[in-house]
């Protein structure tokens, strides 16, 4: 099974201040994060400049009565900064990949040899942008946090109808942050088999426990948003994970990882570690040639360097042909063949 792909996603964690992007992707890094995923939108490319009531939030704990407009004005990454924060990611051995939100973005990440197309959960009902993102031959991963199952099937077939059958769905909770209750983690093998793609995770609770879950139950990607410090502030720092975190929750996945480890059913007894603490059969008193087997003075006990339990019932009432002392192992050879 290959290592679960730990994705940190910037997002709007850097207050419009380059170097602490820079140095972010440098923290992802020697947080254990595999990757950093940036957002290629501009204000225009993602809303209107309106301040109509179609185009004012409401209904969430942290953007309500903010216009669209603005709260991507504040939010967006400009896009001037994408190939210091690509090349940055390279210098620090990780790689670094975009969230495009229009046609124009998926051709600006093109020249910048974006390697991995990622499809926000509110884009997934955009059929033009999957199809022109999936034309590029990158593997395509999809939030799933506001779909029906149509709009997956709609979404994972204009993938494959572009000739991409790279495609990874991703379990999401379009809450900021999610309830753990709403996590729902059990979806993503239903997805993995109704639908016939790999499956992860984008995170939005708060701590580690979904994201753990989520890699027991057999993620193979899981995304998650980082800051470098929450001070930062930001529209998405409530719900971020800082450095700090993000690094604790790396070593856990890796420790996960290996506890799943693989089936195994050891044959050989002499390999299982601690076996030498079973049961096993033992004379108990002091027995004489010619003593009957009662259940006393042969017994089943700790440890395990002695006979078999199983033959303790068809033992009993055969005699022993020598004298045994108490802690000696039994064995079959004590068995006198003529009571038998």
């Amino acid at each position: 099974m290959k290592p679960v792909f730990i994705v940190a996603e910037l997002s709007a964690n850097h207050g419009h201040r380059l170097e602490t992007a820079l140095e972010s992707v440098r923290a992802a890094a020697r947080a254990g994060a595999d990757a950093v995923k940036l957002q290629t939108y501009t204000a225009d490319t993602i809303t209107l400049k309106c301040s109509a009531p179609d185009f004012v939030v409401k209904g969430t704990a942290l953007w309500d009565d903010r216009t669209l407009y603005d709260l991507y004005e504040e939010a967006f990454t400009p896009w001037e900064w994408h190939k210091a924060l690509f090349e940055e990611a390279e210098k620090c051995g990780i790689r670094c990949f975009s969230t495009p939100f229009d046609s124009s973005a998926v051709d600006f990440l093109e020249s910048l040899g974006n390697p991995i197309y990622k499809i926000a959960s509110f884009e997934i009902t955009d059929i033009p942008l999957i199809e022109k993102a999936a034309s590029k031959g990158k593997p395509m991963v999809i939030s799933t946090g506001i779909a029906t199952p149509e709009d997956i099937e709609l979404a994972i077939n204009a993938c494959r109808a572009c000739g991409n059958s790279d495609i990874t769905l991703l379990k999401c909770t379009s809450a900021y942050p999610a309830p753990v209750e709403d996590a729902n983690l059990k979806t993503m093998a239903d997805m993995q088999e109704r639908f016939g793609v790999k499956v992860g995770l984008s995170d939005h609770t708060m701590g580690s426990d979904v994201a753990l879950a989520a890699v027991a139950m057999g993620a193979c990607r899981l995304e998650k948003h980082f800051i470098l410090d929450r001070s930062i502030g930001g529209p998405d720092a409530a719900f971020s994970m800082q450095a700090d975190e993000f690094a604790s929750l790396c070593t856990a996945v890796r420790n996960v990882e290996k506890a799943i480890g693989t089936v195994n059913y050891p044959e050989d007894i002499s390999s299982i570690r601690g076996r030498q603490f079973s049961r096993s059969l033992y004379v108990a008193e002091d027995m004489r040639k010619g003593d009957l087997i009662n259940g006393r003075n042969v017994r089943s006990v700790r440890p395990g360097y002695g006979l078999h339990p199983k033959y303790l019932k068809d033992l009993i009432g055969h005699r022993v042909n020598r004298d045994l002392q108490a802690g000696t192992r039994f064995s079959l050879d004590f068995v006198d063949q003529s009571s038998t």
